[in-house]
C-alpha cells in the first residue's frame, strides 16, 4: 500500500496498448489457473448465481470466441437477440446464458484446451481494433442502458470480465489468487476511477492487499477501508453494499 494518497481524478484511463498487455497477462493467469484445477473443481458453485466453475468457464470461452471472429460475434449476437425475445431476458443475460449452454457438454480437459486455444485469438483480434473502430458508440442495453464506445468494451470490460471470473473461480475452489500491484493494482485503480466518476462525491479510501493503495477524491466525505479485491466484487454486484459502495460499475 502506498503511503501517500493518490488523487483519483489523476488516474489515467487505459491506453489501448496497455489494456492489451493487461489482457494478455490476465488470459495467461486464467489459463494457468484452469489447468491447475481438479476435475471436481469444475462442479463447485461460484458467486455467480446458478453457475458452477464449469459454467463460468463456458461463458469465458464463449466471450473469447465472441471477440476473436466477427462472424462468431454476429452469430452469438443474433442468437442472443432471438433468445431474449423469447424469454424476456436482457440481451446480455441471453448472451451469457447462450455461451454457458453451448459449452455445457465439454469435459474439464476440453474446456481447458479450448480456452488455451481461444485466448490468443481473442487477444489478437482485440489488439487489431483501430482507433476508428474503438470510437464507434452503441448502447449495450439493460442493465447498462447508456452510451459506450467500442473501445470501452474492448479495452476495459473484456479485460475486467475474465479478471473478475478468475476471482470467482479462486473463491469457489480455494485456489491461490495471484495478485500483483502492476497488473491487478492497475485494473483495480481503473475500476476505482470509474466508480468515482459515476458517483461524483468526495471520499477517501484505503484498499488493502497487493492490488490496493490509498486514494482520495475531492475534499471531505466518507472514509472507506476494505480489501481491494472485495471492493471490486462489491462494485460488480457481488456482496452487500451501502453508501457510495452501492454505486456499481460494469464488469
Amino acid at each position: 500500500m502506498q503511503s501517500t494518497a493518490i488523487a483519483i481524478e489523476q488516474i489515467p484511463p487505459f491506453e489501448h496498448d496497455e489494456a492489451m498487455q493487461l489482457a494478455q497477462t490476465e488470459y495467461q493467469r486464467l489459463i494457468e489457473l484452469v489447468e491447475a484445477l481438479t476435475p471436481e473443481d469444475f462442479a463447485r458453485p461460484t458467486d455467480c448465481t446458478g453457475w458452477s466453475v464449469a459454467a463460468v468457464l463456458g461463458h469465458v470461452l464463449g466471450m473469447l470466441k465472441y471477440n476473436a471472429d466477427p462472424a462468431e460475434t454476429a452469430r452469438q449476437a443474433a442468437a442472443a437477440g432471438q433468445r431474449a425475445a423469447t424469454t424476456g431476458e436482457t440481451w446480455i443475460d441471453a448472451l451469457t446464458a447462450l455461451q454457458v449452454a453451448e459449452h455445457a457438454k465439454l469435459t474439464p480437459e476440453q474446456l481447458a484446451t479450448a480456452i488455451r486455444t481461444a485466448a490468443p485469438l481473442s487477444l489478437a483480434a482485440r489488439s487489431q481494433a483501430t482507433a476508428e473502430q474503438r470510437a464507434v458508440t452503441f448502447n449495450p442495453g439493460p442493465p447498462n442502458d447508456e452510451e459506450w464506445t467500442a473501445g470501452y468494451l474492448i479495452d476495459v470490460i473484456h479485460t475486467r470480465d475474465p479478471w473478475m471470473h478468475r476471482i470467482d473461480i479462486c473463491r469457489a475452489t480455494g485456489a491461490d489468487l495471484v495478485l500483483t500491484a502492476e497488473h491487478d493494482g492497475r485494473i483495480v485503480a481503473d475500476a476505482l476511477a470509474e466508480w468515482a466518476r459515476r458517483h461524483g462525491q468526495p471520499c477517501s479510501l484505503v484498499l488493502d492487499g497487493p492490488a490496493g493503495g490509498s486514494y482520495v477524491h475531492g475534499t471531505g466525505g466518507p472514509h472507506l477501508q476494505l480489501d481491494a479485491v472485495q471492493f471490486c466484487r462489491v462494485l460488480s454486484g457481488r456482496g452487500d453494499a451501502e453508501g457510495l459502495l452501492a454505486q456499481q460499475i460494469p464488469f
